[in-house]
C-alpha cells in the first residue's frame, strides 16, 4: 500500500481503538503497541502495526512526511469535546478575587461572571473576535488538541449569537484544529431580560433556534441547567426545541448545586452531560441505560475552587462512559490543555492514565459524534496523532514541554 506520511521508531503507540464509547472496565482499553509504526495516505491511516512490516507493507511517495520519534511514543490527538473558546474581554481580575476569598456567586453579584464577557463579546466586531479566538486555538494546538467543540453563549441577542457562530465557522475552514460548533443562548439571562424570564426563553425557542438551524451555523445545542439560570423544565423545553430543529443535544449539568440537569440528561435523553460534579450514583445508573456521556472538567473545578471534582470513579463504576474537557472559558477554564485535564483527572478524581487518556481521546470523540473519525489511531480514521518524545505516560508531567509534534490529517501542524 502507499503512504505519504509515516511516524517509525516508537516506543509504543496507543491506539484507543476499537468500538466507542468505552465504558466500566473498558475505559482503561487504550489499546497499547509496542514499537509500532502509524502511515496514512491522504490524511487517511492506511497501516498501524510493528515497525518491522513496513518495508514490507508499505510504499512511501517520494514526497512523503517521515517523522522520526526517536524512540518516543504515540497517542490519538486530543478532543475537547466542551469549550468556550470564542469570547472577547478579560476575566483574569476575577481569578484574582477568586484566590483572594470570593465565590462565583460574590463575582456575579457585582457584575462579573458571563454578564461581563457578555458586554465584550457584544461589542467585538467579528473579525476581532475571529483574532482572539485564533490565538486561543494555537495554545490549545501545541497542548495537542486536533477537535474541539466550540460553543456561542456569550452574545445573548440573535445577531450576537450568530456573530459567534459565524466566527466559528469561518475558523474551521482555515485553522488545523477541526471545530464542532454548539449554539448556547441558553448559557445565561442577559440583563434586559432579568424581569422578563419567560420572554428570554421564548426568543430562544421562537428566534435564535430556528435562525440557527436554518443557517446551519450549529451542530448542537447546549443549556446551562443550575439554581438562577435555567431550571430543569426551562431546559428541557430549549432541548426539546433544538431537537426539533435538527440539533443535536448536550447539557451543563449539576455543576455548582444538584440541579436537575442529571435527570434532563437522562430523559431526553442527551449526547453528553457535563460538569456532573454533584452527579449521583441513581443518576449515573440512568445515564448507563440510556447512553449518556458524563464529559467532565476537572479545570473548571480546580479554578473555580469549588473544593470538589466530578466523582469520575464511581461513574466508571456504574458502567457510564467519561470523557474530559478543559472547559477553556475566561472566568474559569484557564488552561487550554487536555493533558493538564489528564493529570486533573489522575490525580483529583482517581483515574489511571490510560482512563483518562481514553477519555480524552475516543470517548470524548463520541461525545461529540465524530467517532467514526477521529479519537483513535486506526486504519481508516484521519491521521492525528501526538508524538510524545518519551512514554506516554509522560503527558501528566505538568508544565514539561513533552510533546515533540502534532500532526492533523497527516500534516505537522505544530512541532
Amino acid at each position: 500500500m502507499t503512504a505519504d506520511f509515516l511516524i517509525h521508531n516508537t516506543s509504543e503507540v496507543l491506539t484507543c481503538a476499537g468500538p466507542a464509547p468505552r465504558a466500566g472496565s473498558r475505559q482503561a482499553d487504550a489499546r497499547s503497541i509496542a514499537r509500532a509504526a502509524v502511515a496514512a495516505h491522504h490524511g487517511r491511516i492506511v497501516f498501524i502495526g510493528f515497525e518491522e512490516l513496513v518495508g514490507t507493507e508499505l510504499s512511501l511517495t517520494p514526497d512523503a512526511i517521515v517523522v522520526d520519534a526517536e524512540g518516543g511514543s504515540v497517542v490519538p490527538g486530543f478532543v475537547d469535546p466542551h469549550t468556550h473558546v470564542v469570547f472577547a474581554g478579560d476575566r483574569r481580575e476575577e481569578l484574582r478575587r477568586r484566590l483572594a476569598g470570593d465565590s462565583y456567586a460574590d463575582i456575579a453579584a457585582a457584575g462579573g461572571g458571563i454578564l461581563s464577557t457578555v458586554i465584550a463579546t457584544r461589542a467585538a466586531s467579528e473579525r476581532e473576535l475571529a483574532a482572539v479566538t485564533r490565538a486561543r486555538l494555537d495554545d490549545m494546538l501545541r497542548c495537542g488538541t486536533t477537535t474541539c467543540e466550540a460553543k456561542s453563549g456569550y452574545g445573548l441577542t440573535e445577531e450576537d449569537e450568530l456573530k459567534m457562530l459565524r466566527v466559528i465557522r469561518m475558523l474551521a475552514t482555515d485553522h488545523a484544529i477541526e471545530l464542532s460548533p454548539t449554539f448556547m443562548g441558553a448559557h445565561e439571562v442577559p440583563t434586559e431580560y432579568r424581569t422578563r424570564h419567560r420572554a428570554y426563553i421564548d426568543l430562544i425557542t421562537g428566534v435564535m433556534i430556528p435562525s440557527v438551524a436554518q443557517a446551519q451555523l450549529a451542530e448542537w445545542c447546549d443549556v446551562f441547567c443550575e439554581r438562577g439560570v435555567f431550571t430543569p423544565e426551562e431546559s428541557c423545553e430549549i432541548l426539546a426545541c433544538a431537537r426539533s430543529a435538527g440539533l443535536k443535544l448536550r447539557i451543563h449539568a449539576d455543576e455548582l448545586a444538584p440541579s436537575g440537569g442529571s435527570a434532563v440528561a437522562a430523559d431526553l435523553p442527551v449526547r453528553s452531560a457535563d460538569h456532573l460534579i454533584f452527579v449521583d450514583r441513581t443518576a449515573a445508573q440512568r445515564f448507563a441505560a440510556a447512553g449518556v456521556v458524563a464529559t467532565l472538567l476537572p479545570i473548571a473545578a480546580f479554578y473555580l475552587k469549588l473544593n470538589r471534582f466530578a466523582p469520575a470513579r464511581m461513574l466508571i463504576q456504574e458502567g457510564v462512559a467519561v470523557a474530559l474537557a478543559t472547559d477553556l472559558n475566561p472566568g474559569g477554564g484557564f488552561s487550554p490543555s487536555m493533558p493538564f485535564a489528564m493529570a486533573l483527572a489522575c490525580f483529583g478524581m482517581g483515574l489511571t492514565f490510560e482512563e483518562s487518556l481514553v477519555a480524552a481521546t475516543i470517548n470524548a470523540a463520541y461525545s461529540l459524534d465524530r467517532h467514526d473519525r477521529v479519537g483513535s489511531l486506526e486504519v481508516g480514521k484521519q491521521m492525528d496523532a501526538v508524538v510524545v518524545h518519551g512514554p506516554a505516560i509522560d503527558l501528566i508531567r505538568v508544565g514539561v514541554d513533552v510533546i515533540r509534534c502534532v500532526v492533523k490529517k497527516g500534516q505537522i501542524v505544530s512541532c
